[in-house]
């Protein structure tokens, strides 16, 4: 996350266009949010656009806006997002979404910095920065044929990836700390000496988190909300999920032979079945195997290395 902030601090000055890679709940918008505050642009408005949440035939009036009678309902001119962000930063949160039409009317505003707004032919110009995000693979998209290459690269300028929070465990203390301190203000009374549990830490720590620091935003909100008058929360105040103990996965059973086992050998035998069988479902993604897994990537990819096993399809 150093990096990331390193990484932020450098671009934020710039007019570079920027992609945000990550799952769902790691905070995109708030990393967008922050490269646009620390930019020269930072006097002008920040506009977000979730362009998976408006249905296709919208999304073009949306983004480039619209005269009187484009379409029914078009009762009178409308901006749209490209022109109430000029001079500051706009941000297209899943951008893989974009149908291919609209995804070549984005390349021409990145390449020529003008749009046409629906139903009128006469170009409009525009000064914006433009952000990106994404919780899928553009780049596998792009060798499926579903996004447009040229579009990929001209958005792809500076890459930023957002780790998801079981890759990054050591964050969780500070992040329960920060969330029950905000959370704990806006309380009434305000309830600012609620502090997490050791056990109920520990819990935290070892969950698999697929909802990302959004999900433990709403978790510890829960905890908080459950423990009334109390100063300490204990792990009943947790979601049932989070009660069971961590790798309580119904566990291998072993037979050992009379005549004994070489243990290294049936150990490496089962690390490349394991490895073999998390690959094979993920048609070849090391990213997704390694999720599956509960590894990091690096991690599962010096295993392979060392068991001498290839990803039978390319992947990440």
């Amino acid at each position: 996350m150093r990096e990331l902030i390193e990484v932020v601090e450098t671009v934020a000055p710039t007019n570079a266009t920027i992609l945000i890679e990550g799952e769902t709940g790691t905070g995109k918008e708030l990393v967008a949010r922050a490269i646009h505050h620390n930019s020269p642009r930072r006097a002008h408005r920040f506009v977000a656009l979730n362009c998976s949440a408006i249905p296709e035939t919208l999304l073009e009036a949306e983004l480039f806006g619209h005269v009187r009678g484009a379409f029914t309902g078009a009762v009178g001119d409308r901006q749209g997002r490209f022109e109430q962000a000029h001079k500051g930063t706009i941000l297209l949160d899943e951008v893989g979404t974009m149908s291919p039409s609209l995804q070549a009317k984005l390349l021409r505003v990145l390449q020529e910095r003008e749009f046409e707004r629906v139903g009128q032919s006469q170009p409009v110009k525009v000064d914006v920065r433009v952000i990106a995000a994404t919780n899928s693979d553009l780049g596998r998209m792009v060798r499926e044929g579903t996004f447009r290459e040229d579009l990929y690269y001209r958005l792809n300028v500076i890459q930023v990836r957002l780790p998801p929070l079981r890759e990054r465990r050591e964050d969780i203390p500070l992040l329960v700390q920060h969330f029950l301190e905000r959370l704990g203000r806006e309380q009434v009374p305000p309830r600012l000496d609620v502090a997490m549990s050791q056990e109920a830490m520990r819990l935290l720590m070892g969950y698999s988190w697929p909802g990302n620091v959004r999900q433990l935003e709403n978790v510890v909100e829960r905890a908080l909300a459950m423990s009334p008058g109390h100063t300490q929360i204990d792990p009943q105040a947790l979601p049932p999920e989070l009660r069971q103990e961590p790798g309580s996965q119904e566990a291998w059973s072993a037979v050992l032979p009379e005549g004994g086992a070489d243990f290294d050998a049936l150990i490496a035998d089962t690390e490349r079945s394991l490895i073999g069988a998390a690959l094979s479902r993920t048609q070849g993604n090391k990213r997704q195997a390694a999720d599956l897994l509960k590894l990091n990537r690096t991690t599962l990819v010096e295993k392979m290395k060392r068991l001498g096993m290839t990803a039978s399809r390319g992947g990440a």
